[in-house]
């Protein structure tokens, strides 16, 4: 499959190549150059699409902003080794 490369240094990949690996808006592509010239092109993340439902937890109560944020926080003082409470507003 060949593409080539725009002005600006782009190149579009061909549709068929997108939709078969599922690669739109907003995904994430790694490419490396190899010893015998060719690149390699691996998809790192799939757009904010292939998020949905991520955080899901079916039977679990939904958690607000602020309850969030304080269990990042916890989990940032337990890995450090210490207790530290995030700044209430």
């Amino acid at each position: 499959m060949q593409v080539t490369v725009s002005e600006k240094g782009q190149i579009t990949l061909p549709q068929a190549l997108r939709l078969k690996l599922r690669i739109g808006p907003g995904s994430r592509l790694e490419v490396d150059a190899l010893d015998d010239g060719s690149l390699r092109v691996r998809v790192l993340a799939r757009g904010s699409a292939g998020l949905a439902g991520l955080l899901a937890r079916p039977g679990e109560p939904t958690q607000s902003l602020d309850e969030m944020d304080q269990a990042v926080a916890d989990a940032v003082a337990e890995r450090a080794g210490r207790v530290r409470k995030a700044p209430r507003t």
